[in-house]
């Protein structure tokens, strides 16, 4: 029933900055934990950074730590994921994800039920 649109990706310079949206409609995400995953043609879909529902509890990748920041309104059904200090590694289809069994933070694939269709991120040299 939840539909994630995410927004916000774009093309920029290393060292740069990007916010991505991620707009939930049809339902409430304000008890699902929330995650951004990423991926690259030919790449597995990977763990980016994952928040819990009151945005309360954090977890992010070691590749994005310090650099990227994730929060949420449920106010406005919205998850934002602040990313800092881009390098061209950062480059991917960034995604957002609804937890529907697990109000808490989670980084596992499995572990989401609803998916965004994603926002090109290309960062270069």
């Amino acid at each position: 029933q939840v539909q994630l649109v995410e927004s916000g990706g774009g093309f920029v310079q290393a060292g740069r900055s990007l916010r991505l949206s991620c707009v939930a409609s049809g339902g409430t995400i304000s008890n699902y934990g929330m995650a951004w995953f990423r991926q690259t043609p030919g790449k597995e879909r990977d763990f980016v950074a994952t928040i819990n529902w009151s945005g309360g509890a954090h977890y992010y990748a070691d590749t994005v730590k310090g650099r990227f920041t994730i929060s949420r309104d449920n106010a406005e059904n919205t998850v934002w994921l602040q990313m800092n200090g881009l390098k061209p590694e950062d480059t991917a289809v960034y995604y957002c994800a609804a937890n529907k069994d697990w109000n808490g933070t989670g980084k596992l694939l499995r572990q989401y039920g609803y998916w965004g269709r994603g926002t090109q991120v290309t960062v270069s040299s």
